[in-house]
């Protein structure tokens, strides 16, 4: 039987008292978020190989086709006098990549179930601040849309963590409305439970321009296997909403169904669009989801298109 639905007034002291807890939480966990992806990071970028680095703009990189509303004074008219399309010259410094990180800080993502050492903001902070070091180290500009414009400070990490203890904004559960340009690629950390006509619209808004990028689909493990049996009430952490089951066990079945029909439609969609969508549980290795971004990432380069295309990570 359905909860019978708290009041206007239940809600928004439910709703205080768990952002209150969220963001004690979070600054309590932030300095060993920090230094395990330090650690992890430090792991992973001895070995992998860098592409060529940004340098001062005298070295010739490539052409690419002028884009529409670009200054015509962009254009290299020599090159495109042998063709049919208008070229721009690049110098290595205009191709460096900028890389937005986007983790899913949504109460949603504050579950962990009995067992689990991370729960799944915990794992998306780690394997984005680890991501977004390796990313600088190596030459990029990093950002975190609608929260910090992109850098390439060694001190990423610690920027990115001021930026999300001091961000009053809501804690929306997919990044916010923007486009990047078509040399920006977008890595976006969240359980991605929202319908899918909202996943739709965010993954139109952030490919319009030509950016590619891949959507990780952060996962505890209890949310992969339904373990649960008996009498269970299941509370919506973002609505407060509560749905009690005589015998939980008998739900399983469609549960599991819906789960992979549900992630069928984001893989569709992903696919359309040349984006990589990929699935990640809290009980596996952090190290393992950022090798695989890092060297999905560096294939794209090499291939100058879309991420690689690989299954699930981890």
């Amino acid at each position: 039987m359905m909860a019978a639905a708290p009041d206007h007034a239940t809600q928004e002291i439910t709703a205080v008292r768990r952002a209150d807890g969220e963001s004690r939480s979070l600054a309590a966990s932030l300095p060993r978020l920090v230094l395990e992806a330090r650690r992890i990071a430090a792991t992973v970028i001895h070995g992998l190989h860098g592409r060529r680095r940004a340098g001062h703009g005298e070295s010739f990189w490539q052409y690419r086709r002028f884009v529409s509303g670009e200054p015509s004074q962009n254009v290299d008219w020599r090159r495109s006098a042998r063709d049919d399309h208008l070229y721009v010259r690049e110098q290595e410094w205009e191709a460096a990549h900028t890389i937005w990180l986007w983790p899913d800080r949504s109460l949603s993502m504050a579950f962990a179930s009995k067992g689990v050492r991370d729960s799944k903001l915990e794992r998306a902070l780690i394997v984005t601040f680890a991501l977004a070091e390796l990313l600088v180290s190596g030459g990029e500009r990093v950002g975190v849309p609608g929260l910090m414009n992109p850098t390439s400070s060694r001190s990423v990490i610690d920027k990115m963590a001021q930026a999300m203890l001091h961000d009053g904004a809501n804690r929306d559960s997919l990044p916010p409305a923007f486009v990047p340009s078509a040399l920006s690629e977008v890595i976006v950390l969240g359980d991605f439970w929202s319908p899918m006509s909202e996943i739709k619209t965010m993954l139109a808004g952030l490919s319009s321009a030509g950016a590619h990028g891949a959507l990780v689909q952060v996962n505890d493990p209890a949310e992969e296997t339904f373990p649960y049996s008996g009498r269970v009430e299941f509370v919506e952490p973002e609505s407060g909403s509560v749905i009690t089951a005589g015998r939980a066990q008998t739900w399983a079945e469609d549960y599991v169904a819906r789960v992979a029909a549900h992630r069928d439609e984001i893989r569709s969609e992903t696919g359309k669009l040349g984006w990589l969508f990929s699935t990640h549980t809290t009980d596996r290795s952090a190290a393992e989801l950022l090798l695989f971004l890092h060297a999905g990432m560096a294939v794209n380069r090499a291939a100058g298109g879309s991420m690689v295309k690989v299954g699930r990570s981890a």
